[in-house]
């Protein structure tokens, strides 16, 4: 049984509320307690996306727990039309995903809503 557009490892957009704050990142799980995230602020991400193109380190994805008390809503982040996602345009400036730049790469991370059968490789 699928998770839907929300599986662990989706590039997501947090929005916050109290303080008003927006996350980019992988979603790592989605439950009702909260959305758990290793991501960063979207205001930082021009910072990290200049470093990460110049493979610097400094700035870095972390993981982020919000309670469902300050979740305004959750997107998936997609290319829609003529409008880039900010994951696929931190993969066409970097040349690799952010799930591998999150340190998840293929992996699935497991939650208790999505199976945690590990699949041959």
């Amino acid at each position: 049984m699928s998770a839907g557009p929300f599986e662990p490892g989706t590039p997501v957009l947090v929005y916050l509320h109290t303080p008003r704050e927006r996350i980019f990142g992988v979603l790592e799980a989605l439950l009702p307690a909260g959305v758990s995230v290793r991501g960063i602020e979207l205001t930082a991400f021009e910072d990290y996306l200049r470093q990460e193109a110049r493979r610097e380190t400094g700035l870095g994805l972390v993981s982020l727990f919000y309670p469902m008390s300050r979740v305004e809503r959750v997107e998936r982040d997609e290319t829609v039309g003529d409008i880039e996602g900010v994951a696929d345009r931190f993969l066409r400036e970097t040349g690799r995903s952010i799930q591998a730049a999150a340190g998840l790469g293929g992996r699935r991370v497991a939650t208790r809503s999505v199976s945690t059968r590990r699949k041959p490789r």
